[in-house]
């Protein structure tokens, strides 16, 4: 892994491996691993050998979230805008600069990789929290290993659930409210139960696993496949996702702005540190 190219890709047959390759920070997202990731997807849709997309993480697991304080962290750091048209954040003040970066870099990068036009399977070991849950709302299945969990925890810094707010309708109005009111985590079988996880299957069969529904899915037609991803993803947008997320959008920004009026900071105190030991 180099902080230069925190993403592989690989090509195995018909299918592209994109694989987060920040394992010594259990793949914590910071800006530059989104705009590789994105790089990778859009490598992906445009070869058109390429039938289906695995998204992956190196190392134990799949991805403990937002970087919030690593040394590569780059809340400071340009990049050109690709999900969304506004200002970049640089040279903004408060939540103008909050607003301008997240709407990017989280809810709109979330929303673009939905919308790929090829099946993308999301291959889940270990830690998959916050930022990495976006990740796995944003893939079509999602295969897990028996050790795979899951939460979304930000309900401990006041703020109602990470930016890319699908958990009403890929886990369920009940066990969403539960989760988020928690933060405590949920095993693969449990979100097998919810429908969110297609597949569990033992951590040493994980890759094989997937790389055999890989396989199997890339026989279909390929613009069948696209369409039929369209059609789903239009028919949860007629039940709300789409509209929702961007209510739920607002008021997680009315949270930061309320958190840094009146304590230290946007997250409400918490660093890492603080998130991590107040996990269950």
């Amino acid at each position: 892994m180099s902080e230069d190219h925190p993403v592989r890709y690989e090509r195995r047959g018909e299918a592209a491996v994109v694989t987060m390759d920040r394992p010594e920070y259990r793949n914590a997202q910071n800006s530059a691993m989104t705009y590789a990731l994105d790089a990778a997807f859009t490598r992906a849709v445009d070869d058109d050998a390429v039938r289906v997309i695995v998204l992956a993480g190196a190392g134990r697991h799949f991805s403990a979230g937002h970087d919030i304080g690593t040394p590569g962290r780059d809340v400071d750091e340009h990049f050109e805008n690709r999900a969304v048209v506004w200002w970049d954040h640089l040279g903004h003040a408060g939540g103008d600069r909050r607003y301008a970066r997240e709407m990017e870099v989280y809810l709109g990068m979330c929303r673009r990789w939905r919308e790929i036009p090829k099946p993308v399977i999301g291959m889940v070991q270990g830690a998959c929290i916050a930022g990495g849950l976006m990740l796995a709302f944003t893939c079509d299945l999602v295969v897990a290993s028996e050790d795979a969990f899951f939460a979304d925890p930000v309900v401990r810094m006041g703020i109602p659930g990470v930016e890319y707010f699908a958990h009403p309708w890929v886990l369920g109005t009940r066990f969403a409210k539960e989760a988020l009111f928690t933060g405590d985590r949920f095993s693969a079988r449990r979100a097998y139960e919810l429908g969110f996880v297609s597949r569990v299957v033992p951590r040493e069969a994980l890759e094989a696993e997937t790389d055999a529904l890989a396989e199997r899915i890339a026989r279909m037609p390929p613009f069948g496949l696209a369409l039929t991803k369209r059609a789903v993803n239009q028919c949860e947008d007629l039940m709300g996702l789409r509209a929702g997320m961007d209510s739920v959008f607002g008021l997680h920004h009315f949270a930061h702005a309320h958190n840094a009026e009146v304590g230290a900071d946007s997250l409400g105190g918490m660093d890492a540190r603080a998130m991590k030991t107040s996990a269950t």
